[in-house]
């Protein structure tokens, strides 16, 4: 199964994972761990929410440990900076890794992300996102965008939003695995990530079938 045949399937499924998923592991607790903190970012986190819908996920890669800044998009209420209703910031937000939904041939994990802060503030677009090892390399390429259209997600204190990571079952793709240690999650604008330990085994990161897919932020925890 390509990973054009992927997408469809995880949206098609979200409805049935109850609430809503990856984004909204963040509110509750998921398979995966509660996000450590901002920490500095790798190749490929960029979390810009302009550009094509698939196969960019922001700024160049400038290298592991180096920030990957997003470009605001400044039609979006989201963009604002200020008082209660503007856009969530890094050290607002709590990531977390939520209940796998698995599909026919595919794994699908929803990413999500809690507003941890005093106001209410907004997340718009797609978030970045980087599979690391023990040692903060990167492992794999970006992950690639879903056609989807963003919209502005509004959080009250406590309530989550999340975004739907995706990939062909790697024993059926026949691509390349490894094991990461950790997800790093870029909320939407931001420049600095959260990470979430990743205990879901193995993922692709070359070869055949071997993308990753990001879909936009959507309210909820998606499980």
């Amino acid at each position: 199964m390509g990973p054009a045949q992927v997408l469809p399937f995880f949206r098609r499924a979200t409805p049935l994972v109850g609430a809503v998923a990856l984004l909204g592991l963040l509110s509750g607790c998921g398979s995966g761990g509660d996000a450590t903190g901002a920490v500095s970012t790798p190749a490929g986190t960029s979390s810009r929410t302009t550009g094509p819908a698939t196969g960019d996920t922001g700024s160049p890669s400038t290298g592991p440990g180096t920030a990957s800044p997003g470009a605001p998009d400044t039609a979006s209420p989201a963009t604002q900076s200020g008082g209660p209703g503007t856009r969530c910031h890094t050290s607002e937000l709590r990531a977390s890794i939520g209940r796998p939904s698995p599909g026919a041939g595919q794994r699908n994990f929803p990413i999500v992300l809690t507003n941890t802060g005093g106001h209410t503030c907004t997340v718009h677009g797609y978030p970045g996102a980087a599979f690391v090892d023990a040692s903060g390399e990167q492992l794999g390429p970006d992950p690639k965008r879903s056609p989807d259209t963003p919209s502005t997600v509004t959080l009250t204190p406590g309530g989550s939003a999340w975004a739907g990571l995706t990939f062909a079952s790697p024993e059926i793709s026949g691509a390349r695995t490894a094991v990461p240690a950790a997800l790093l999650v870029t909320p939407p604008d931001e420049r600095d990530p959260l990470k979430v330990a990743w205990t879901n085994g193995e993922v692709p990161v070359a070869g055949n079938e071997s993308s990753v897919f990001v879909t936009i932020v959507q309210p909820g925890t998606g499980g």
